[in-house]
């Protein structure tokens, strides 16, 4: 079982921390999405001034790498950089980031956003030294950014067997064409390194046909050829990228954990990597549903308050219901990561449950928030459009609701099956001989 912090240094942290929303992070969102907003507009894509500023902050009051568990730290030999969480601590704190605006502002201020997260658990568990001296340190560090190169625009992608972006082997070099696109974080001129999955050996067996490698951003034949819009924004400046890679070349040396390993990297950084978001979106979900509490209590039609209306109540008591069932199911799975790590089946199988149904709680409870706000709901006086944005755009960047969903049945099929013995029951057998009346014969 992974050790993470005492039950005293928790809650001291945890105190911490909301010290810091309240005073440094709910304060300055309007100023980060103006910010945000200048930089896009200005095409020079660079950290807006109020995130750095903030994350002075956050490093003095170790408020930094909090999402790295201590076993991933341990591993690297970096355990100086981390914060000495267990993953089921960290779903509590990173709750907390999530009820920020935007989604992952509090997240970037303290070095916990993706991909950033993913790519750094990688490169702790399976970059070589010289790989996690170059690139993992100044991570952690949080003076360069990264990316991750998955999905593409000729395939579907939610099948990673489809990945074909062409990785081949010249000599002391590997050579990448093909495209990519949905890469975030590529926009930023922070962005320094890509963890790619492509294609090194379309003749071996399915899975292992596929590597991860590592693509300096600055390499030559790299074409960053639009920002693709979420319900028509950029999001810049970290951006979600179409790019196109045209005999760009890299040494051999930066392939990840050898040829043919790229699914089994992915499962590794799918499971604590993606749960973030879903730990971050929990927090979203209560912010809204606080924000639907007061406005019920403050907006009067019909001669009395909204929240005196039972279709009101009901919502208010469904999204309390919904948003505590979902938040038990993240900490369920957090916590088996903790103890059996996420190779475990049953982990498995309630990640992939955690990234099919918080989500969409989410955009459900921030969907009936927006109905209580009426017009300001889908306005800029609202932090509500960009979360039910969030909520519904997350229903696909972490993979599509159906995948999760068949992931989760297949693992149940297989656990039924092996070990169930409620499985073995079936059906009655009854005692036929006796029928209830028979017709007497002709």
């Amino acid at each position: 079982k992974m050790a993470g912090l005492s039950e005293s240094e928790f809650s001291l942290l945890k105190e911490k921390l909301w010290k810091f929303m309240k005073e440094e992070i709910y304060p300055n969102e309007l100023l980060f999405l103006k910010q945000q907003k200048e930089i896009g507009e200005s095409g020079k894509w660079v950290h807006p001034q109020i995130l750095l500023s903030l994350q002075e902050k956050a490093k003095s009051l170790k408020l930094w790498n909090l999402f790295l568990p201590v076993d991933s730290a341990s591993l690297a030999g970096f355990s100086e950089y981390g914060g000495g969480l267990t993953n089921r601590q960290y779903a509590e704190l990173c709750e907390i980031m999530g009820t920020s605006n935007h989604l992952e502002f509090a997240a970037q201020v303290m070095n916990c956003s993706s991909p950033d997260t993913g790519n750094m658990e990688v490169l702790a568990r399976y970059g070589t030294p010289e790989q996690r001296e170059r690139w993992l340190k100044p991570l952690l560090r949080g003076e360069i950014r990264s990316c991750f190169g998955m999905t593409e625009p000729a395939v579907a992608s939610s099948d990673a067997s489809n990945i074909s972006i062409d990785i081949k082997r010249e000599g002391d070099e590997y050579v990448i064409n093909g495209d990519k696109w949905w890469i975030t974080g590529a926009g930023s001129e922070s962005c320094k390194i890509m963890i790619l999955m492509g294609k090194t050996d379309p003749k071996a067996t399915l899975y292992r046909q596929q590597s991860q490698i590592l693509v300096p951003m600055d390499t030559p034949g790299i074409s960053i050829v639009r920002p693709m819009h979420t319900f028509g924004d950029d999001d810049a400046p970290k951006g979600h990228m179409e790019i196109h890679f045209e005999n760009v070349r890299v040494p051999v040396s930066n392939i990840i954990y050898g040829e043919g390993r790229g699914f089994e990297i992915s499962q590794a950084r799918l499971g604590p990597g993606r749960i973030h978001h879903c730990m971050r979106l929990i927090g979203t979900a209560e912010r809204a549903l606080s924000a639907m509490c007061r406005r019920a209590n403050e907006r009067v039609a019909f001669g009395k308050k909204l929240v005196k209306f039972d279709t009101v109540l009901q919502d208010i008591a469904k999204s309390r219901s919904e948003i505590t069932q979902a938040r038990l199911l993240v900490w369920e799975a957090a916590s088996r990561m903790d103890r059996f790590g996420n190779k475990d089946s049953e982990t498995r199988q309630l990640l992939s449950l955690v990234k099919a149904t918080v989500p969409k709680m989410t955009q459900k409870v921030v969907d009936r928030a927006i109905q209580v706000h009426g017009g300001m709901g889908v306005s800029q006086d609202s932090f509500l459009p960009m979360a039910w944005v969030a909520a519904r755009t997350l229903r696909l960047a972490d993979g599509p609701d159906e995948v999760h969903w068949r992931t989760a049945a297949m693992l149940e099929m297989k656990q039924q099956a092996k070990g169930s013995t409620l499985f073995t029951l079936g059906p009655y057998k009854h005692d036929k001989s006796k029928p209830f009346r028979v017709n007497a014969k002709l």
